[in-house]
């Protein structure tokens, strides 16, 4: 009895064992779906999807790719193509959007910095396809923004609407649309991170009231445009901070309310006329490492504003410190940063009122703000 129990238990075991085996190869055989799939209805998108969707078909078209070359340096239309990206010394490129209906192009002055000082060329690609020359108009290194006209006879992409960065809230949704390492059109989503950021520009100027965003910015997002929900231009992408070089998850864009401050003024002028008083600051890591909480006035320019409100720089033959500017208009100044900032909420021709200290004591002195170019000795 017990070898017959034993022989069926193994005939299970082994039969058991066979389905195992074979279990792949039989149900290859009877569920292998050799025609294409049928396909399931997906249903509506969601509606933060059908926004994204939308959003980006409103504002696309008016994203363009910027071409900057710097005058010809042995190129050809044969040689490697080592373009993408920013920075360089030769061939640059970034992200602009159209501007009015004159066909006027916003994007970063740091992309076609190379090309509007070395006579070079610089050329747009629209996201039809076609390419078309650019001229360049203005361009403000204080504030890396620069304005070019598109050239060709052929029809202008609609202008992106413009909001405004006044009352951007933190956590609300923010869009960045360009042309990361040259792929056309590419957006990336995600939130305004902080506000009031600070960041360096040209001309050792520092920008006040930058946007952060955990937007994806890449090598070759500068210069384009950042979005709120509602599609309207609330910045422009100029910068990440990534140790790799890649987005890090931190990225800067230039607040609209400079920039639609800044961008009429090249367009009118070419140039952008900035407040300043005339003077030469200190190093504020220098200051910083003496104690000084304030901006330290290393030269006053003569003719200046500030000569002739009687500031007075560092005695160059002593090396004593004269006058540190500790606030303008009411708040406090800390850095230069700060000092500009109230600069320019005053604007050209109006006067404000300076907090000096000069051999520990302060005292209020009234300065008439000039275009800083009109003042440089």
């Amino acid at each position: 009895m017990s070898d017959r129990f034993g022989r069926i238990a193994i005939t299970a075991a082994l039969v058991l064992m066979a389905l195992y085996v074979g279990q792949p190869y039989v149900a290859a055989l009877l569920f292998s779906a050799e025609p294409p799939r049928a396909i399931t209805a997906r249903g509506d998108l969601a509606q933060a999807e059908v926004s994204t969707a939308t959003l980006f078909e409103r504002a696309s078209p008016s994203v363009v790719h910027v071409f900057a070359q710097a005058a010809a340096q042995g190129r050809s239309l044969m040689s490697p193509d080592a373009e993408e990206g920013e920075g360089g010394t030769g061939a640059q490129t970034g992200t602009g959007f159209v501007w009015d209906g004159a066909g006027h192009v916003v994007t970063n002055n740091h992309v076609v910095a190379a090309a509007a000082q070395r006579g070079g060329s610089v050329s747009v690609r629209l996201s039809s396809g076609e390419v078309r020359p650019a001229t360049i108009v203005g361009t403000a290194p204080s504030y890396d923004l620069a304005v070019l006209r598109l050239g060709g006879t052929g029809a202008v992409p609609p202008p992106l609407a413009i909001g405004t960065s006044a009352d951007l809230k933190v956590g609300q949704s923010a869009f960045a649309i360009g042309n990361p390492f040259g792929l056309d059109h590419t957006l990336t989503t995600g939130v305004i991170s902080a506000l009031r950021r600070r960041l360096p520009t040209g001309e050792g100027r520092e920008l006040s009231g930058v946007i952060q965003t955990d937007a994806a910015i890449n090598p070759g997002n500068s210069g384009g445009p950042l979005l709120d929900s509602a599609g309207r231009l609330v910045g422009v992408n100029t910068a990440i901070y990534s140790p790799s070089g890649a987005s890090a998850g931190i990225g800067f864009a230039i607040p609209v309310d400079v920039v639609n401050r800044v961008v009429p003024e090249l367009i009118r002028n070419g140039r952008t006329r900035n407040p300043g008083i005339g003077i030469i600051a200190g190093q504020e890591a220098t200051a910083a490492r003496l104690g000084i909480d304030g901006v330290v006035v290393l030269r006053v320019l003569r003719g200046s504003p500030a000569a002739e409100a009687g500031l007075r720089g560092v005695d160059v033959q002593t090396g004593t410190i004269g006058d540190i500017i500790v606030g303008a208009a009411g708040q406090p100044v800390h850095r230069l940063a700060d000092l500009t900032a109230a600069m320019e909420a005053a604007g050209i021709g109006k006067s404000i009122e300076l907090a000096v200290e000069r051999d520990g004591r302060i005292r209020k002195v009234t300065v008439t703000t000039a275009d800083v170019a009109e003042t440089r000795q």
